[in-house]
């Protein structure tokens, strides 16, 4: 359901799917005959392949999308939590996906210092909050100040993109 509320404009085929979500096929496809007997997916065949797409004209369309769009200030709230954890991280951003950039090459900067283990922990935790594979970027403090003086086009679009910062002990 999370699938099609997020991507209302997109038609997803089953092996699509179940790559996306990482569940099993029989699981999606009697997931998919329950949503399409609730009216909230619609099927399309092209060919031999059947596409399913979100109904936008079912009745609880909008507040389906509302409750979606709430459980992820509530993942933000959650993130924020874990980012306390991170002592030595002087700057993270939330970009992308999560901030619904999709142009976005990646969707978290981390700037700072953080061990490899506790690194690939908070990716997974935000992966698990917000359903996504997670694409970021992690740079020391001394590669992120030459990045930024050298007006770096990858860190200049991050920085002034559409964002979420949620630690920016830079300037300290």
């Amino acid at each position: 359901m999370h699938l099609f509320l997020e991507n209302p404009d997109e038609a997803f085929f089953v092996r699509e799917i179940t790559r996306s979500i990482n569940e099993r096929i029989n699981s999606v496809r009697r997931e998919l005959d329950n949503l399409e007997k609730f009216g909230l997916i619609l099927p399309k065949s092209d060919g031999q392949k059947k596409y399913y797409f979100a109904d936008k004209n079912f009745v609880l369309f909008q507040e389906l999308k509302s409750l979606i769009a709430k459980s992820k200030m509530l993942a933000e709230k959650l993130i924020a939590v874990k980012v306390k954890k991170l002592d030595g991280i002087k700057y993270l951003a939330l970009t992308g996906q999560l901030v619904g950039d999709n142009d976005s090459p990646i969707d978290i900067l981390l700037v700072g210092t953080i061990s490899n283990e506790q690194l690939q922990k908070f990716i997974k935790e935000v992966e698990k909050a917000y359903r996504v594979a997670i694409k970021y970027t992690h740079l020391s403090t001394k590669e992120y100040n030459l990045r930024k003086s050298m007006t770096d086009k990858f860190l200049y679009n991050i920085i002034n993109g559409h964002k979420v910062e949620l630690i920016n002990r830079l300037t300290e």
